[in-house]
């Protein structure tokens, strides 16, 4: 490291490195495939799951490949005869544009106050809802009555409007992410010029990150789409700013030592190098530790996220420190940091002060602070875990605004596809074992072929409702109770699909958490070399995102009106607050473990914490509120997952790394760093 930094930082080459940056930067951006069109988001279930099995099946089926789209006609005061006429006429025009024109026929609610027209269509129109939904919606409204509205639902209609949520993301999220970023650095330096450096710098790298990410992931196959790409950039340039913010931060300590601010970047880089990396490397190999999960989805996220972190990293340490260098001092510049002479003592500073008064009272500090996170966990008493189909958009858009019309109106499954497909032998006891199953409206049979047939079933349920995902698990367990040739009865569809994605999740979280924790555990133990300090560390990350999950709780359900947590949203919470919340740890245990040889362990913390406290907290609330930015989509579980993330780094920065390690450490002593040796001359806290 000695020999890059020098490098980076010399009087020639200084110049040089952030020159090649911007050339390497550059040839990269015009060499690599440039990304396309984000997808939205797909099921991400693996062919064995027994929905897909399905899908693959109805392939060979005449026809099957079909999806739907939902028109409800309504009008407030009750539909008049003129109505059901011009619903009778647009019934008509809709055939035209539907696979079996002879199902288009107006359905009428037993109040009369709600039609609705489902259109069958070639699942092709999958491929580009948007437009299929624009065609559907212009053929329902045309000549319509004053008064009386359409509105589109079922699979057709929510894509469309997932779709939709989705446009424009990956602009909307880099301006509204740049901004606060710029805005954050602007408060932070107090200068008109040092944060254009690190915004530049982390905003090529996010760039980079883009077109790198799309190189690999299309080489081997996997599908990015736009939510996975939205909650990269912000990581990006979360970590980025982070890591950026803790080299400034060294530098500016270090030129208040060295006259000579190339000397001073040098020993800054040389200090905060290994610990930008460790911290990068920690997120980048729990990010990976998503490989190991069952979902796609799940795994394309750990690789364009990890992918991601690496180039933070790169450009934060071997990119940053020279284009920071060849500016001197006056980048700092209307509070440019001077040298302090030899002998003369600074005054100390808040976080100093805090680190004092913790080191009085460690242990009623550190029991305050576990009762806190104590309180807000009790938050999650009575949390709810999954989302309806209309529960998971914001900002109430036409499909749920339809779907809660059917809801009323109708049959709340009525817009959902239930498909069996029983042994063709077998048909009508299959039949009629769906028939018997609580939950289950209506089934009606439908074609053969390969042996097997195809069962339509309309389910009780919403959408994607718990009420749907108990019908989809007693219809297969009916079955195979049933035993024999029925045994062999598959159930896919919507609900089945989405229930199937509910259970590989919880899978996935079982097998990754742990994989998280184990690597942390190890990289903490290497980096600290002690076995205490990683499972106390730990064991407040933990802590932290048990509160975050109590508080986000509380407010998803009394103040957002949101009806529960988002099924990926617990294991994306977790892997973002424990990789992220080590980095915090690792940024002031590692200064600790760098105080304690001059200064002992006890001395050697509150001098951590005071020379770290200010860029932890200021690279936490700079995270957060990045975080925060991902509430611009209206997707409810992205708005979540920055929630938690935000509630999480807040409470690690300003309550467990403040006051609860900095305790921990002191009630431990030489302990903390068991089984390394203590330090023979240990300074005293004063």
């Amino acid at each position: 490291m000695r020999r890059v930094a020098s490098f980076l930082t010399g009087r020639r080459t200084a110049w040089l490195a952030a020159i090649g940056g911007l050339v390497v930067v550059g040839a990269l951006f015009a060499l690599l495939p440039q990304p396309g069109s984000a997808a939205t988001p797909t099921t991400g279930l693996p062919a064995s799951a027994e929905s897909q099995r399905v899908a693959a099946l109805l392939k060979t089926f005449p026809g099957a490949d079909r999806t739907v789209g939902i028109l409800v006609f309504e009008r407030a005061s009750g539909l008049t005869a003129a109505d059901r006429t011009a619903i009778g006429q647009r019934a008509a025009a809709l055939a035209e544009q539907s696979v079996l024109p002879q199902a288009v026929r107006p359905q009428f609610s037993d109040d009369g106050d709600v039609a609705l027209v489902a259109v069958p269509l070639d699942g092709k129109a999958t491929d580009e809802p948007e437009k299929a939904a624009t065609a559907l919606r212009t053929a329902a409204r045309t000549d319509l009555p004053a008064g009386l509205t359409a509105r589109l639902t079922g699979p057709i209609g929510f894509q469309a409007d997932i779709a939709d949520a989705f446009a424009g993301a990956d602009l909307r999220l880099l301006v509204v992410t740049a901004s606060v970023v710029a805005v954050l650095l602007i408060v932070t330096y107090r200068s008109p010029l040092l944060w254009i450096v690190p915004l530049v710098v982390v905003g090529a790298a996010d760039g980079l990150a883009r077109v790198v990410v799309a190189a690999i992931t299309s080489a081997v196959g996997i599908t990015v789409d736009a939510s996975i790409s939205g909650i990269q950039s912000v990581l990006v340039f979360g970590a980025g700013t982070n890591y950026a913010l803790l080299l400034i931060s060294r530098y500016r300590e270090e030129l208040r030592r060295r006259p000579d601010h190339h000397d001073a970047m040098r020993v800054a880089l040389t200090a905060a190098g290994p610990t930008i990396a460790a911290s990068g490397g920690t997120v980048a190999l729990s990010l990976l530790t998503l490989l190991l999960g069952e979902l796609s989805g799940n795994r394309a996220l750990g690789v364009a996220c990890a992918i991601g972190v690496v180039v933070a990293i790169l450009a934060a340490v071997l990119w940053l420190p020279a284009a920071i260098v060849v500016f001197g001092r006056r980048l700092f510049w209307p509070f440019v940091p001077k040298v302090v002479p030899e002998g003369e003592v600074a005054r100390p500073g808040v976080w100093t002060a805090i680190g004092r008064r913790v080191a009085r009272r460690p242990r009623l500090v550190a029991a305050v602070s576990l009762l806190a996170i104590v309180v807000l966990g009790s938050g999650l008493v009575g949390f709810r875990f999954g989302l309806s189909q209309t529960e998971q958009l914001l900002g109430d858009p036409e499909s749920v605004q339809a779907q809660a019309v059917l809801d009323r109106a109708f049959s709340s499954g009525t817009s959902a596809q239930t498909v069996v497909l029983a042994p063709s032998a077998e048909a009508s006891r299959v039949e009629t074992i769906a028939e018997g199953v609580a939950g289950v409206d209506a089934v009606t049979a439908g074609a053969s072929s390969d042996g097997r047939t195809e069962l339509d079933v309309r389910l009780a349920g919403a959408p994607v409702s718990a009420e749907a995902f108990d019908s989809i698990r007693d219809l297969r367990a009916a079955f195979a109770d049933e035993g024999g040739a029925v045994a062999g009865t598959l159930v896919g569809g919507s609900d089945a699909t989405a229930y199937d994605q509910q259970q590989a999740q919880q899978r996935d979280q079982l097998v990754i958490v742990p994989s998280i924790l184990a690597v942390v555990f190890v990289i903490l133990t290497l980096l600290l070399r002690s076995l205490v300090a990683p499972v106390l560390l730990l064991a407040s990350v933990l802590a932290t995102f048990a509160a975050s999950l109590g508080l986000g709780n509380l407010l998803f359900q009394h103040v957002f009106g949101f009806a529960g947590f988002d099924v990926q949203v617990p294991l994306f919470a977790f892997l973002f607050l424990v990789a992220l919340g080590v980095d915090y740890n690792i940024f002031l245990t590692a200064r600790a473990r760098e105080e304690r040889a001059r200064h002992g362990t006890r001395e050697g913390i509150v001098v951590a914490l005071g020379a770290t406290g200010g860029v932890i907290t200021s690279a936490g609330i700079l995270l957060a509120a990045v975080f925060v930015v991902l509430g611009v989509l209206p997707v409810v579980a992205l708005a979540q997952i920055g929630t938690l993330v935000c509630i999480g780094v807040l409470l690690d920065t300003l309550v467990v790394r403040t006051l609860l390690v900095p305790a921990l450490v002191l009630i431990t002593g030489d302990r903390f760093w068991w089984p390394s040796r203590p330090i023979a001359t240990a300074g005293a806290v004063r």
